[in-house]
């Protein structure tokens, strides 16, 4: 039962009645959830409904049943990305032979998806925020979903090259988008809890890949033959991975609803009213509270300038005007208050995306090289007898151990769950990213095989902790207007060097195992220097 401020002669639980007004500041006894509640007011007989900020809306609508399904539908779609960004680490131990694979073309091949994900990061960033998260996350996630799959039933490695970067396109709209969309719903001390929870989808996508490639790529019955395409199972693991992405934006598009924040910045108040109704109605069903009706602080200028009358131009013109309007968030970010905060997060994404990409995609490699014992390093003279050989049968340790890395992911997600409201995402960032160099650097001096995979699961649980942290801090340090935009920007930042990381690795992991593997230790302990330059963002509100 709720606990309710004296309304005078207003019924707490009837429907509200003109001259009611909105109390939001009603803390529930039972769940510690601020509720829509009604006051009247009788001064000068003058009557009207409270207008309530964001913030005082989201925490009206209360904390419950919406937020968790929310939960698992944002985290689907997080698993997809991750799931469709790291097939292709697991199908290089046997695609390579089918493909003809260098090391140099395996570099390329894991860094198309990023320059794919690079292009599309702040397309769909800009475009969520002019048109909405929603809309965009159905077709990103359409987009990510539909090219992967054709990549499974491509004969050359060129043609397999092109579809994996279009996939890449897609991938590289939902993962900003992802995480704007769903921390604005949160209620602000929630927010950083609830977004390291999102962030632990991805280590289920991670298993859900590794299981994946476990399950069906040593298999021999999923071989079949299609004319001239000889259909092996790691074919069949790709078709697989582009399922989760599709049947995301298929509940997208049916059952969820476009963020509040947006709505009320381009000024859609009935709208934006409208789900937080959903969200109250959701949080609060079989509490007996009644939802109230009240107006929102909405902006009017996004608003405005749609419905500009816009004058006749050249095509020139136009193609000139959409470029500069397209780049414009770019130059607020890194101007005024914010041109600090942005120049670090821009260093911090670069390093960790260098270091945990150019590492992360070869580990199925990796290990497929150290299969006979020994470090990573100390087989660089076997490259041409390990190209040689057959690909089949083939070799189920290797799954294996790349499942046990992802599940190691486990203890760094609950360890950020548990402290991040407390803690602060920016302690978390730079402590993370400094053990991560520091296991780096330990992978390249053990010289067993067991070594190498206790020292590679360390990496995968610290280094999720730092990802988790970042999803948090870049959330909080932007407005709304920007918010998409900018976490677009940063992650085509990270895309950039997720591919200089798989491209250095493919060209040299052959020949001087030590620069890539030394170089992302390095790397990562930048970052975790750099992020001790971001601001404290803990339980902050967003703007």
């Amino acid at each position: 039962m709720s606990r309710h401020l004296d309304t005078g002669d207003v019924d707490a639980r009837r429907p509200l009645l003109p001259g009611d007004q909105l109390d939001s500041s009603v803390l529930d006894s039972d769940e510690g959830e601020i509720i829509f509640e009604r006051s009247s007011q009788h001064e000068g007989g003058g009557n009207t409904a409270r207008k309530l900020s964001y913030e005082e809306a989201v925490e009206g609508a209360g904390f419950g049943l919406f937020h968790w399904l929310l939960l698992l539908a944002c985290g689907w779609a997080n698993a997809s990305d991750a799931v469709e960004i790291l097939c292709v680490s697991f199908l290089l131990p046997t695609a390579r032979c089918d493909l003809l694979l260098s090391s140099a073309d395996m570099g390329l091949l894991t860094a198309s998806i990023f320059l794919g994900m690079m292009v599309g990061g702040y397309v769909w960033g800009y475009l969520a925020d002019q048109r909405g998260r929603c809309k965009v996350l159905v077709v990103s996630l359409t987009v990510n979903g539909v090219f992967g799959c054709l990549a499974s039933f491509s004969p050359w490695f060129w043609l397999f090259l092109l579809l994996r970067f279009l996939s890449g396109v897609g991938v590289g709209g939902s993962i900003p988008v992802i995480f704007s969309y769903f921390s604005e719903f949160m209620p602000r001390l929630r927010r950083g809890a609830m977004i390291s929870a999102l962030a632990t989808f991805w280590m289920a996508g991670n298993i859900l890949a590794a299981g994946l490639a476990w399950m069906v790529i040593p298999r021999t019955w999923a071989h079949v033959s299609l004319g001239a395409l000889d259909f092996q199972s790691w074919r069949l693991f790709v078709v697989l991975c582009s399922i989760p992405s599709l049947s995301s934006a298929l509940i997208f598009k049916l059952l969820m609803p476009e963020s509040p924040k947006f709505l009320m910045e381009v000024g859609q108040e009935a709208e934006a009213i409208q789900v937080f109704r959903l969200m109250f109605d959701l949080n609060n069903r079989g509490k007996g509270n009644i939802f109230s009706e009240f107006s929102l602080h909405v902006s009017r200028n996004q608003k405005g300038d749609l419905e500009e009358i816009r004058t006749p131009a050249s095509p020139r013109e136009n193609l000139i005007k959409m470029l500069k309007k397209g780049l414009s968030p770019i130059k607020k970010i890194f101007s005024g208050a914010l041109k600090g905060r942005s120049s670090a997060l821009l260093i911090v994404f670069y390093c960790i995306s260098f270091g945990y990409y150019g590492l992360w995609m070869w580990f199925p490699e990796l290990f497929e090289r150290v299969e006979g014992g020994g470090s990573p390093c100390a087989n660089i003279s076997l490259p041409s007898a390990l190209h040689n050989q057959s690909c089949y049968p083939v070799k189920t340790a290797v799954y294996m151990e790349g499942f046990i890395v992802a599940a190691s992911n486990l203890p760094g997600n609950i360890f950020t769950i548990l402290v991040m409201d407390s803690t602060g995402g920016k302690a978390l960032l730079s402590g993370s990213l400094m053990v991560s160099s520091l296991s780096v650097f330990l992978i390249y001096v053990v010289q067993t095989k067991t070594q190498s995979l206790a020292l590679s699961c360390v990496f995968s649980g610290v280094s999720v902790i730092a990802w988790n942290a970042l999803d948090v801090v870049g959330t909080e340090l932007y407005p709304t207007q920007l918010r998409s935009s900018a976490l677009g920007f940063f992650t085509g930042v990270g895309r950039v060097a997720a591919i200089m990381g798989n491209i250095i690795f493919g060209k040299l992991v052959d020949t001087n195992c030590a620069v890539p593997i030394l170089l992302v230790s390095a790397l990562l302990l930048t970052g975790g220097l750099v992020s001790l330059l971001l601001p404290q963002t803990k339980q902050t509100e967003l703007t």
